[in-house]
């Protein structure tokens, strides 16, 4: 193998063995770890010409537009053993070790906090006896803060036996940005009752709430959850941000002939149109789209939903509330008192809201309604195996759209890894969907008792595409990578 030494001397760069000086950490902030350790470069020092950066290998050449890209500075390369880079980036990123991204150290730059400030805010165990808020305020909006910055869907904040983390979740996948002291946990848990009105002297019960807040101008609604867990409080936040709701069936990732099978579906006005797909598919956004475009004024709208995750101009929503007895067939047959058009059903958990729901379809309404399935087949066998009658199924159900999401190639680095995507190529994501809709053949099966294979191949020769097939055509036009595929379907086969 060819010399760092002597590559560096045929290209006319400057050699080290071994670097003096570690990087400051406002320098590594926007570099996150996983980046540098995956491409072996390490931002040394910002001089008034060019960024200073240690590089193994010069001839890489992406890595380094990547860092001129993301530090808006000329880059001028210092070249350095990789054994001795590796062991630089390591001690540079001593934060990082402990679970730090980009995002801990913007985070700890924001609050201005450093290690013995966090150790003295968990002096204070419960915030009630803490005579100064602003610390565990400031942490608690940081977090916040840099979570919609991030794009984040989730905040989790986990005590464990001696250490707290917490991660955010981008993109569908956990990403550890901070390592606070553990007994940070109790006062960090506290605050974020107050913000959501829950019971800061209860800690033995789960809790549920949320609070609204405003970053960078957007409206984001916080889902809190709270549980009890053998080391402490375990904190969780759900992002809603508004936005997403105002999407439209166009912006989801259909491709145009799902799209063009889809409409003319909407258009009825009775029946059950289903959309299935595991937790966080985005079954609500794809719900929230199909609802907008039917809001026209003309139809009287309702839902019944838990939680109500977005407000919708122009359409009555209700929320559930199983201690008083308004559950979710309680809350569909009062809708159905209002005289309703179009109802949105949040979840069809049981035998009751479903035959409710099929019900209303079979006397003139429009139902759309989501159900916890892998694929559009299993939506049918879920609902026989509740105890749903067949003809109930049949002459109701006019269509079930699966769908998951998958992440996108960056379009920044296309898919080679860069700061912006934390160095794993993918940012963002969009949809992959399958439709099947309920012809004769699909509803002859279902009379049958078929089981979900039979009514799959009836529904794929009824023209539905499957899942994968969907994927990996995006995958092949250049919108998110095979694996990607593989890895959000591979329950499906």
């Amino acid at each position: 193998m060819t010399d760092e030494r002597e590559v560096a001397a045929t290209l006319g760069l400057p050699f080290t063995r071994t670097i003096p000086a570690l990087p400051t950490r406002a320098l590594l902030a926007p570099l996150p770890m996983q980046y540098a350790r995956r491409h072996l470069v390490l931002p040394l020092r910002d001089e008034p010409d060019a960024l200073e950066v240690a590089v193994a290998d010069p001839c890489a050449l992406a890595p380094l537009d990547d860092l001129r890209f993301v530090y808006q500075r000329a880059v001028r390369p210092l070249v350095v053993p990789a054994a001795a880079l590796r062991e630089a980036i390591a001690r540079a990123y001593d934060d990082a070790a402990r679970g730090e991204d980009s995002a801990a150290a913007a985070l700890r730059q924001e609050l201005d906090l450093g290690s013995e400030d966090l150790e003295a805010l968990a002096e204070r165990p419960d915030l009630l006896d803490a005579d100064d808020e602003a610390p565990v305020i400031r942490l608690a909006n940081a977090l916040l803060t840099e979570a919609v910055k991030a794009g984040a869907s989730d905040v989790h904040v986990e005590p464990y036996e001696r250490a707290l983390a917490v991660r955010f979740r981008v993109d569908g996948v956990l990403h550890d940005v901070l390592a606070p002291p553990a007994r940070l946990g109790p006062v960090l848990a506290s605050r974020v009752k107050i913000m959501a009105g829950l019971d800061v002297a209860e800690r033995r019960l789960p809790q549920d709430g949320r609070v609204a807040v405003r970053v960078g101008g957007r409206d984001v609604d916080v889902r809190v959850s709270i549980v009890p867990t053998a080391f402490g409080e375990r904190v969780v936040l759900r992002l809603l941000d508004r936005s997403s709701a105002m999407l439209t069936l166009d912006a989801l990732g259909l491709v145009r002939s799902i799209a063009a099978r889809v409409a003319p579906l909407l258009a009825r006005t009775h029946g059950i149109f289903l959309v299935t797909g595991p937790t966080g598919s985005g079954k609500t956004t794809t719900l929230y789209a199909a609802l907008r475009r039917l809001a026209d004024g003309s139809r009287n709208i309702m839902t019944i939903e838990d939680p109500i995750e977005y407000q919708l101009h122009g359409i009555a929503q209700m929320q559930v509330h199983p201690r008083i007895g308004l559950g979710f067939a309680a809350g569909l047959r009062a809708i159905l008192r209002q005289d309703p058009d179009v109802i949105l059903v949040g979840e069809i958990r049981d035998r009751e809201t479903a035959d409710v729901a099929l019900q209303a379809a079979l006397t003139g309404h429009l139902v759309l309604a989501t159900l916890h399935t892998n694929d559009a087949a299993t939506a049918v066998t879920r609902l026989l195996d509740m105890g749903v009658e067949p003809y109930l199924i049949a002459s109701s159900v006019v269509a079930v759209l699966a769908q998951r999401l998958v992440r996108r190639r960056c379009e920044h680095c296309v898919a080679a890894g860069c700061a912006r995507c934390r160095g794993t190529g993918l940012r963002g994501r969009t949809g992959i969907h399958e439709l099947a809709v309920v012809d004769d053949a699909v509803r002859a099966q279902i009379m049958q008792r078929a089981d979900a294979a039979a009514i799959r191949a009836a529904a794929v020769a009824g023209g539905m595409v499957p899942l994968r097939t969907d994927g990996l055509a995006k995958a092949a036009a250049g919108m998110t990578t095979e694996a990607e595929v593989v890895r959000v379907t591979q329950e499906d086969g």
